[in-house]
């Protein structure tokens, strides 16, 4: 892989608070929305097909998005392991970095919601994009 996943996010109204910056909370959502992108084209599968959970996440806000902003969300994944992985995120306007944040997504079993191993194939296909031993 040369280049990491990225998705454009258009800012809504709705996304702004009183003081016409993106919502803290609207930052989640964005976040949300380039990893279902990244699932679909990196997994080549759907969220009713495999299903991660968040476990964790921290999030760091350098400057405020306003409506004016073209964000840009990029996504890799860091790490793999048995059932979980995190993914790093960049929140990026104009080539600026205005965010970060992380999440450990765990891999669970659809029907009970247990924690269970990340399935092979998108194992490999994770590694293979995101240049993963």
């Amino acid at each position: 892989m040369s280049e990491k996943f990225t998705v454009e996010m258009p800012v809504r109204f709705r996304d702004l608070d009183p003081l016409n910056h993106v919502n803290n909370a609207v930052y989640v959502s964005y976040l949300e929305s380039a990893r279902v992108a990244y699932v679909e084209e990196v997994f080549e599968s759907s969220l009713s097909d495999v299903s991660f959970v968040v476990a964790n996440l921290e999030i760091s806000y350098e400057r405020p998005i306003t409506m004016d902003d073209d964000p840009v969300i990029v996504l890799w994944t860091t790490d793999l392991g048995t059932s979980s992985c995190t993914m790093a995120y960049e929140i990026r306007v104009d080539g600026d970095v205005v965010s970060t944040a992380e999440t450990v997504m765990v891999c669970t079993d659809l029907e009970t919601g247990t924690p269970t191993p990340i399935p092979d194939s998108v194992r490999e296909r994770v590694q293979a994009y995101d240049d993963l031993e």
